[in-house]
């Protein structure tokens, strides 16, 4: 196998985890970064259930992409599979992506199985704000969590306007 691309459009962005030669944004068009992962673990509890980002159908998403040296394949899938199918609330992709040049390439991305009993569905800005407002899992607050997100997509040039209104609703009550 040659070089390949790896999509992130959450904290892969920021803590890939694996060795790549090459750091791009990307857009990949036709899913759309949302909260729609129920947590009962990380971000949340069983009785109080948080909400952490997927990969859903509709819209765009625009992400980074990592190329990853061919001979590294193995190693880095492995660490993927085993970070991103823990629950295998995840279904693994190769999706086409387009680059700010305008070149395209395949990568690699994990995208909702929304058939998976963590699937929140789709949840509107109002909603998502009150399910993450006060939850907390072992990972810590559900808060932080999309405050934090919000913060390194800023910090990447990225800008998830959905995303946003949810982090401004929390930063207000």
């Amino acid at each position: 196998m040659g070089d390949f691309w790896v999509f992130g459009y959450g904290s892969l962005m920021w803590r890939p985890g694996f060795a790549h030669t090459e750091t791009r944004k990307a857009r990949l068009c036709g899913y759309r970064r949302a909260l729609c992962i129920s947590s009962h673990i990380h971000r949340g509890t069983v009785e109080k259930p948080g909400l952490v980002l997927g990969l859903d159908r509709g819209g765009s998403c625009v992400g980074m992409a990592f190329r990853v040296p061919g001979e590294l394949s193995d190693e880095v899938m492995g660490y993927l599979r085993e970070r991103e199918l823990v629950t295998n609330v995840y279904l693994e992709k190769r999706l086409p992506v387009r680059f700010d040049d305008g070149s395209r390439a395949e990568a690699v991305a994990y995208v909702v199985d929304r058939s998976h009993i963590q699937y929140a569905g789709h949840i509107d800005v109002e909603e998502a704000a009150r399910i993450v407002s006060g939850s907390v899992g072992l990972s810590g607050r559900n808060e932080d969590y999309v405050l934090n997100t919000v913060d390194h997509l800023r910090a990447l040039g990225i800008r998830d306007r959905w995303l946003e209104s949810v982090a401004q609703r929390l930063n207000a009550s």
